[in-house]
């Protein structure tokens, strides 16, 4: 078990390792508060300060080369406002949507979906595309323990500490009558969780159906086939102070998505068309 978690701690290093290289050249800026702006103090500043998730989809470095659907998408936005893109990644939900309502980031750039609960805290942009909840688990022998999510009543289920995920898990105890017990880990990432469950060292994992299918071919023996709820509209959120921001962002996208970049970006990180 010691070497397993060693082994965890070395891909979390790894990550760390990266999140270092991008954000270093933030340590020494003589900022010391931040409050939140709109899109005319963006362009004075000439910088576009966005907070997304490290991960495969969203974010991440490959040798030298930066990667990710939303940093892809970021690039583009911030290119046609003729600005730099500042990009933070951070793993923790909480800490993301206290940077964004500080103003310490314009924009949350990562996978979230759309809902009423986080409407008084954030503006959400059209949506980018449509995402799902899925369980991950182990197939023992070709077959799963867990088949439909009433399955799931009285079995403990894990997920990234903060995770807007667990709205979805109250009101899933609340459709199946029954407890769901919830394991908030918050040392590791949801790709580190997946391994772990590859690994035998916890039995479920909920999270995002595009992580999870992504490491499918990374993780033998393990499935996410079973939704946990309908498909969701998943946006990135801004600050209820930058109306402007929210308004040219939204003005940019109805154009983006018609194009051929944009559909080789879903077809790149999602394989749709």
């Amino acid at each position: 078990m010691k070497q397993k978690i060693a082994q965890y701690l070395f891909i979390g290093i790894g990550t760390l390792v990266s999140v270092l290289l991008v954000s270093t050249y933030r340590i020494g800026a003589k900022v010391t508060s931040w409050e939140p702006r709109d899109l005319p103090a963006i362009l004075e500043e000439g910088v576009l300060r966005a907070v997304t998730e490290y991960n495969t989809v969203s974010y991440h470095i490959d040798g030298d080369t930066t990667m990710g659907f939303d940093y892809e998408v970021l690039h583009a936005f911030a290119k046609e406002l003729k600005v730099e893109l500042s990009i933070t990644p951070e793993m923790s939900f909480e800490k993301q949507m206290d940077g964004l309502l500080s103003g310490a980031y314009d924009i949350l750039a990562t996978n979230l979906t759309v809902n009423t609960a986080y409407e008084d805290s954030l503006s959400f942009t059209l949506p980018l595309l449509t995402t799902q909840y899925v369980l991950v688990q182990r197939k023992e022998a070709d077959t799963l323990s867990v088949r439909t999510p009433f399955d799931l009543a009285n079995k403990q289920v894990h997920i990234v500490k903060d995770s807007p995920i667990v709205l979805r898990i109250k009101h899933l105890m609340e459709e199946i009558a029954d407890t769901i017990y919830v394991k908030e880990v918050p040392m590791y990432g949801t790709e580190q969780l997946i391994a772990m469950v590859a690994g035998k060292d916890i039995d479920y994992l909920i999270c995002d159906q595009d992580l999870a299918e992504n490491a499918l071919s990374q993780h033998e023996g393990i499935d996410a086939s079973v939704a946990i709820g309908f498909s969701q509209l998943r946006a990135w959120g801004v600050n209820k102070k930058s109306a402007e921001l929210l308004a040219r962002f939204n003005d940019w996208f109805v154009g983006f998505r018609k194009t051929r970049t944009y559909k080789r970006l879903l077809q790149k990180y999602f394989d749709r068309v």
